[in-house]
């Protein structure tokens, strides 16, 4: 019966822990990602609304936005992920952030 218990306890946390990670539908940045930082920082000089709340629960519109980018680009690039975003080959990646973040409505 403690066997059961144990078993059924595992999996509601592993489902608990599976359902937080995925809340913004994205894979959560390493802490000190340096690109992601450099997304957060440059999205904030150039561009207006990024702390107002994003549609993602706890997440700013930066945040979210940034989060997108950094899954959403191919893990090879090195890059500042909002001059890429700017770019003619990344329209369709912005497009996608900018929605899921909630900073521009489509």
């Amino acid at each position: 019966m403690n066997k059961s218990l144990l078993v059924v306890t595992a999996l509601l946390l592993l489902g608990a822990v599976k359902m937080a990670a995925a809340a913004g539908g994205y894979n959560d940045v390493p802490p000190n990602d340096s690109q992601f930082k450099g997304c957060i920082s440059y999205a904030n000089k150039n561009y207006e609304g990024g702390n107002a709340p994003s549609p993602v629960a706890g997440q700013t519109k930066v945040v979210a936005y940034c989060e997108c980018m950094w899954n959403e680009t191919p893990d090879s690039f090195r890059g500042n992920l909002v001059k890429f975003a700017e770019s003619d080959k990344g329209k369709k990646v912005n497009r996608i952030c900018e929605k899921h973040s909630g900073w521009v409505d489509y």
